[in-house]
């Protein structure tokens, strides 16, 4: 089992904020959470001359994934709260993984205080699950809500029109769709979720849209 890992970026998907570490003469794949993908800052990395990168691993395999799921954090703190996360029913690694979009001292608040509102603003997360995760893990993650937060580890938030043309782009560009459509789909989330941030959080409100 894989539970730490120290080596250079060799790559990057920013879209689906993953990493290929190399380690020794292995690449692995790591998938990092939003929170840790931003605050590393990789989006910024130049790849070159960076030094080694120190992350504390998850791992998840089963029969039906025999493929390696390795999730990376900073530290142990994030690691632990993600297991407690995927303690939920119905909320998986790659889930869980995928709505940790806040700072996990704002997200355990949420958790502790009951606040279903700011737990759907997770990403993927809609009210039915926002109640289970509260449910479920109501008083037992205090010791998270205590966590000092440093201010480069707040997801950044992309302008509007930055991140309007950056969904944009990659719909007609990458993924097949006439420039109409794609304003249209992307004009209509973004007038209905102002508050959206995040290419990915504008990329699950399209897609729920469009379902």
């Amino acid at each position: 089992m894989i539970g730490f890992l120290k080596g250079r970026i060799i790559s990057r998907d920013e879209n689906n904020e993953t990493i290929t570490l190399l380690v020794g003469q292995v690449g692995y794949e790591v998938r990092l959470p939003h929170i840790v993908y931003r605050g590393l800052e990789i989006h910024r990395m130049s790849l070159e001359n960076e030094p080694d990168l120190e992350l504390f691993i998850y791992q998840h395999q089963t029969e039906r994934m025999p493929k390696p799921l390795l999730i990376g954090f900073r530290n142990e703190v994030e690691r632990e709260f993600f297991t407690k996360l995927i303690s939920v029913q119905d909320i998986g690694p790659t889930a869980a993984a995928k709505a940790l979009t806040m700072p996990i001292r704002t997200i355990a608040r949420a958790i502790e205080e009951r606040d279903i509102t700011t737990l759907t603003k997770l990403s993927g997360v809609g009210r039915t699950k926002a109640e289970k995760i509260a449910a479920t893990l109501a008083g037992k993650v205090a010791k998270f809500a205590l966590m000092q937060v440093e201010e480069r580890e707040l997801p950044e938030a992309v302008p509007t029109d930055e991140l309007r043309a950056q969904v944009i782009e990659v719909l007609t560009s990458q993924l097949g769709y006439k420039r109409s459509e794609a304003v249209a789909m992307v004009d209509e989330v973004l007038t209905a979720n102002p508050g959206i941030q995040t290419p990915e959080e504008l990329f699950d409100a399209v897609y729920r849209a469009r379902r």
